[in-house]
């Protein structure tokens, strides 16, 4: 029955609409900070290739008309901070000025950087293109480690100028971290490789990259190398260093052409990790045969064999909002990267995952969004933490380019793998992952700003994490006492879950009082006011010294009514959000959170004055599960209703379609989960239930090959009916506001019947979510079960 409700709404698809693949919009969220990377990509590829420009270049692309500072073959998707990566730039110039070679433009790429034509940049998953104004017209296509660039020169001999290309190679990134490169020319063939030692964007440490190009469709004119504004046909290697004195020398080598027999010229780049010859090798491999069309086309089918587990009926809804949803699926396919087998940390076949632009970010909706849609690769992300945590003694927060990132808060990817636990994914050796989450909170590294937690000897004796903590065991950010202590609660009780489950009994039973912690820094007497108005609501989290007594931090510090409190320049006591807005991060207990605010009309009163006073930034990821917490006093429908408050208006399908940066998928994921009607609260067995924003949804799991769909009846395009009145599970009565991951793993069809008004479906106190204080372990059915392996 479940096939064929698949095979319908794919049928409804191929008869009333467009496909899947053709309903992501890559340049959504490419202006306007999204910092979405716009480019070509495989899911989870190593290879992103995309044009760099001058202006908002995190990702390398984005559609701020600034210029085109080169090509470049690698890059993160939706970071903040300083750009990533973009490596080893070319940069094309279909002549020089009096065919002489020294009139041609050298020196810093941004001297270099041409105009693109206004409405010629286009994208598709797997390909991006677009012209130059110097007469270039530019396509690439990618595999998992290498690029091919097609560059059709448009501007043929005229005004006096002979068409004889020059390509550039460039020993930089975008953040200018290089700290020393080499470079070679083969004057035979024109293959350049180089190497060069850079510094990630959010991290310590550097890493060594190595890049092979290779061209077709043009005879070798000469070839050389080139320092700053200068360059020569002899020699053809360089080395090259940071600089004098810090001064930033530009080099790189060239190759120049007769003109193209067809106008057209390639350019093949391999990339690697481990060596040169690697990065050739894979080029090599990847694209022996130079067909722009037929790698394109593999990209394209790897994509739509990843988007052919989920389907839509629209039921009416137009084109924008659905390119919303399946353009949100695809950015959470861009990260984390896979560079197994070409790691050099690593056997070649152990599984490793990198760009985890953080767990902080992603843990939320992003991994619990994979365990949906794409379970098979989920299970190797979490192998390759694991994989991590063998190599390092630690499991990351963040991580990019084979370096250690700056953790953000706790030690969330404990939440990942409670969500996985929880979700019964295969193919985890999960004895090895809770004893990788049992050191997290046991043991304290030296460096707690890149790995675990610090503090935890306060954490132990306090029951909080003192703000001013005297730390004698280790070192990070001495700051987010407040932020922290929420995040430690949560981990531990995620840890609690798996330990249950793997009948470590007397620690799931520590760790689960240990995530009551939270509620040692509530103030029941603090107030809070805005420019001098008293809100009106008194109790708030604050500081707390080791003895016990108060330190005053005003609930509004760090909203969008203050100012954005970022990692490095954050002297406060919260993370990227207010207390405010952290008060209601008690995933765990929500039922002691309500009572402990003065009840469930309190809650939605603190709730609605959060959502509408503009303290909430819905950018941010701790503002995700608040638009759904009102499932917990038992009013899902003004879930319901928040919900279509930001979509489309805060999230749509335009290049200003996000309304901060996608921080590597976790606002695509955010998007996917929340209209599909099931919303996740991660490290549990538990997704908020509220209408799907199209007629139906329905997910294949890839592993058991079941069909789960979630269907509206009376289902209005419009958005007017948007309050579910009763509801059913394989054609039984269902009351909960809430369901289990087992809907996706057995299949079925969730039905929701809608009305205008508010109904007193999932309003019950047993209809409502559980919670530690009000259930205890037993109010978490499936979740505490003893396992079997």
């Amino acid at each position: 029955m479940h096939s064929l409700l698949l095979i319908s709404a794919l049928l409804v698809h191929a008869a009333c609409g467009k496909s899947n693949f053709d309903l992501i919009s890559p340049l959504t969220g490419s202006l306007n900070g999204g910092n979405v990377f716009a480019g070509a990509s495989l899911p989870y590829g190593m290879a992103k290739a995309v044009a760099d420009v001058s202006g908002a270049n995190t990702a390398g692309w984005a559609y701020d008309f600034s210029n085109v500072t080169g090509f470049s073959a690698q890059h993160d998707s939706g970071t903040g901070g300083n750009p990533s990566q973009g490596q080893f730039p070319i940069s094309i110039q279909p002549y020089c000025a009096d065919d002489d070679l020294g009139k041609c433009r050298f020196g810093s790429k941004y001297e270099r950087a041409v105009d693109y034509r206004v409405g010629t940049p286009r994208a598709k998953p797997g390909y991006f293109g677009l012209g130059l104004e110097n007469g270039v017209d530019v396509g690439v296509t990618v595999t998992e480690h290498s690029a091919l660039w097609n560059f059709e020169f448009t501007a043929n001999d005229t005004d006096g100028h002979k068409l004889s290309p020059l390509v550039l190679l460039d020993l930089t990134d975008l953040q200018d971290s290089r700290q020393n490169a080499s470079v070679a020319v083969n004057p035979d063939t024109g293959r350049i490789t180089a190497n060069g030692t850079f510094l990630p964007s959010f991290g310590v440490g550097s890493y060594m990259s190595y890049v092979c190009v290779d061209f077709k469709g043009a005879e070798i004119r000469d070839t050389g190398v080139w320092v700053n504004e200068r360059a020569g046909t002899e020699p053809k290697e360089l080395f090259v260093n940071r600089g004098y004195s810090l001064y930033y020398i530009q080099a790189g080598g060239f190759v120049r052409f007769h003109k193209p027999d067809s106008n057209v010229l390639q350019a093949r780049v391999g990339v690697s990790f481990i060596s040169a010859a690697k990065a050739c090798q894979n080029a090599e491999t990847d694209i022996a045969d130079w067909d722009f069309d037929r790698v394109r086309t593999a990209a394209e089918d790897a994509w739509k064999a990843k988007l052919s587990t989920v389907s839509i009926e629209a039921g009416g809804v137009n084109e924008s909002i659905q390119r919303t949803f399946f353009t949100g699926i695809y950015r959470t396919m861009m990260s984390p990267q896979n560079y197994t087998g070409d790691n050099p940390l690593f056997q070649a076949s152990e599984l490793y995952f990198d760009s985890y632009y953080c767990t902080w970010d992603s843990f939320r909706t992003t991994f619990p969004f994979l365990t949906i849609f794409d379970p098979t690769t989920l299970s190797q992300l979490i192998t390759s933490y694991l994989n991590i945590y063998k190599l390092t003694g630690w499991l990351p927060d963040c991580r990019m380019q084979l370096c250690k990132g700056y953790s953000q808060g706790g030690s969330n990817a404990d939440n990942v793998i409670a969500d996985a636990y929880v979700k019964n994914l295969t193919n985890i050796d999960w004895t090895l992952a809770y004893a990788a989450i049992k050191n997290d909170a046991e043991n304290e590294p030296f460096d707690w700003g890149v790995e675990g937690r610090g503090g935890l000897q306060s954490w132990k004796q306090h029951g909080y994490i003192p703000v001013l903590d005297y730390d004698t065991l280790g070192f990070g950010p001495p700051y987010h006492s407040i932020s922290r202590t929420l995040e430690y609660a949560y981990n531990d009780f995620c840890i609690s879950t798996v330990a249950a489950g793997l009948g470590e009994t007397a620690n799931a039973a520590k760790y689960l009082q240990r995530s009551g912690n939270w509620h040692n820094l509530w103030n029941a007497i603090q107030t809070s006011s805005i420019k001098g108005n008293d809100t009106g609501f008194t109790g708030f989290l604050q500081p707390r010294y080791a003895n016990g007594t108060w330190r005053y931090q005003d609930p509004i510090e760090c909203s969008p009514l203050d100012s954005f409190c970022s990692y490095s320049s954050n002297p406060k006591e919260t993370f990227e959000d207010s207390i405010w807005e952290y008060v209601f991060f008690v995933p765990q207990d929500q039922a002691r959170l309500i009572a402990t605010v003065g009840g469930k009309a309190n809650f939605i009163r603190r709730l609605d004055f959060l959502h509408e006073s503009g303290l909430l930034d819905i950018s941010n990821e701790p503002s995700e599960l608040v638009v759904y917490q009102y499932h917990y006093a038992g009013r899902p429908g003004l879930s319901a209703k928040r919900i279509h408050s930001y979509i489309p208006s805060a999230f749509n399908d335009s290049i200003n379609g996000l309304p901060g940066n996608d921080d590597s998928g976790a606002s695509g994921s955010f998007l996917a989960m929340a209209m599909s009607g099931v919303f996740p609260v991660a490290g549990q067995n538990v997704y908020l239930i509220s209408p799907p924003f199209f007629e139906s949804v329905s997910y294949r799991n890839a592993v058991t090959g079941k069909v789960a769909t979630i269907r509206n009846v009376n289902f209005d395009p419009a958005y007017r009916d948007i309050y579910v009145q009763s509801a059913r599970l394989n054609g039984e009565v269902y009351t909960r506001n809430w369901i289990g991951h087992e809907l996706f793993l057995e299949g079925g069809t969730l039905e929701l019947t809608l009305g205008r008004e508010e109904s007193g479906w999932g309003t019950r106190e047993e209809d409502v979510p559980p919670s530690t204080s009000s259930s205890g372990m037993g109010g978490y059915e499936g979740v505490f079960e003893v396992r079997a392996e």
